[in-house]
């Protein structure tokens, strides 16, 4: 939620915003005209308010006259009559203005935040601009493949009885699969915790309204979201353990001294993907469910841009430490999400698409998700509170880690070099060999009813 300036004597930098994020016509001009009546009430409101406040101190002034003169007395009455009047029409505009501010209200949950000044202009992802490269893609002497074909010949993912199970967009992970992602769910989770000082939770897996509300994913996107209905509550399985993580602070305000807040947490992610029917639809690429390591900051104003860079840097090196190449590029104001005032995406490549495919968003949102949360500090003890800035990002997404790590480790035969920073998880697992210094998954079936 934006400050509530925006509606009122910044609705021109609201605009201009709005426009930059390609937002719909309709409602921006929505917004404008809301605002203007909104004005236009308040000066009419406060104009019949002032004047009825004249009149009563000169209906005062006759009724003291009254007694001596009859012809004051009948002025008065009269004036009383024409303020009755000012009374009927003041409350008529006080409705009136109660609901502008309803509709208003109900507006600022669906507006997206404004771009920072450094967004990039742009529509969609081709308006996207590199900021760095680091590792460089290996020279293959054969044609890769890609993941399906690998984790499908390896026998450790299986989206056929998947799709017996639960529909389209799910995998079953098998064996040593099944033990690689959970080893990149661990490695993450130790890098971050001890190596950048996140404090790692384990949070609900579902979330009431208020929650989904705070981070922006609801009113907006409730298509995109499951959620289940029972008889005395309304739960939302988590999109993104961004959601509860920044609010477990919702409605609080934090005392001096308490920020920054570094938040990760590993969780299932649950997505409808309602909008994005026909793309991705082979593999792991775009999921119903899928797992996630996800990072959150809660930091002052001041230091929230640095925040960013130091989130995208801790995000880096998971894949920095896997050896895998990437790139981190600036979106552009047209393919931020909805709650972000500045992102970076951070993208990997992949050998088997022959390009490089988003792994982690990072975001500043800055008050905006704060505003909607209720989540403020204190510099000083006695200080007048203020809303926190909010930060989130992938570190990483972990399906997309694991596609990562078998395309760019495959060699001709189909097998799969585990990094060395994985090692230590994977030793001993069935499925992984160890042949020298190099620890190799090779296929392991599974047997049926094992």
């Amino acid at each position: 939620m934006l400050d509530p300036k925006y509606f009122d004597e910044k609705v021109a930098e609201l605009e201009h915003g709005l426009r930059r994020r390609g937002a719909d016509p309709q409602l921006i001009q929505r917004i404008g005209d809301l605002a203007s009546r909104r004005r236009a009430l308040i000066q009419e409101t406060e104009k019949l308010k002032a004047n009825r406040n004249v009149v009563s101190q000169e209906i005062a002034k006759l009724k003291a006259r009254a007694k001596t003169d009859p012809a004051a007395a009948a002025e008065a009455d009269q004036k009383v009559i024409a303020m009755r009047l000012v009374g009927d029409q003041i409350k008529n505009l006080d409705v009136e203005l109660r609901e502008i501010e309803d509709n208003l209200k109900d507006l600022s949950l669906r507006v997206p935040n404004i771009p920072q000044a450094s967004v990039p202009e742009g529509r969609d992802s081709a308006a996207n601009v590199e900021v760095r490269k680091w590792g460089v893609p290996k020279k293959m002497t054969f044609e890769p493949k890609d993941h399906v074909a690998l984790g499908e010949t390896l026998g450790i993912l299986d989206f056929e009885r998947a799709g017996k199970l639960a529909g389209a967009r799910f995998c079953l992970y098998l064996g040593a699969g099944a033990a690689l992602e959970r080893a990149l769910i661990q490695f993450m989770l130790d890098l971050h915790t001890r190596e950048h000082c996140y404090q790692e939770a384990i949070p609900p897996f579902m979330v009431n309204r208020e929650s989904m509300t705070g981070t922006g994913q609801l009113p907006k996107f409730e298509e995109d979201l499951f959620k289940t209905q029972l008889a005395d509550r309304e739960l939302f399985l988590i999109p993104t353990a961004e959601v509860p993580l920044t609010n477990i602070y919702r409605g609080e305000i934090l005392e001096p001294g308490s920020l920054p807040v570094y938040l990760t947490a590993y969780s299932p992610c649950f997505r409808s993907e309602a909008g994005s029917y026909g793309k991705d639809t082979r593999g792991l690429i775009r999921q119903h469910q899928f797992q996630k390591v996800e990072l959150v900051k809660l930091t002052s104003p001041e230091s929230s841009q640095e925040e960013l860079e130091g989130m995208v840097r801790n995000a880096e090196k998971v894949l920095q430490t896997l050896e895998i190449p990437y790139r981190v590029m600036a979106l552009c104001a047209g393919d931020m999400g909805f709650s972000a005032a500045k992102t970076y995406d951070i993208e990997v490549w992949l050998p088997g698409q022959n390009t490089y495919r988003e792994i982690s968003s990072c975001s500043n949102c800055e008050d905006f998700q704060a505003r909607r949360a209720g989540i403020r500090f204190r510099q000083e003890a006695q200080g007048k509170p203020q809303f926190v800035h909010t930060l989130n990002g992938s570190g990483l997404a972990v399906g997309r880690t694991f596609i990562a790590v078998l395309e760019n480790y495959q060699d001709a035969a189909g097998n799969i070099e585990i990094p060395k920073a994985l090692h230590r998880y994977l030793e001993g697992a069935p499925g992984f060999v160890r042949e020298g210094e190099r620890l190799i998954l090779k296929r392991s079936p599974v047997r049926a009813g094992a």
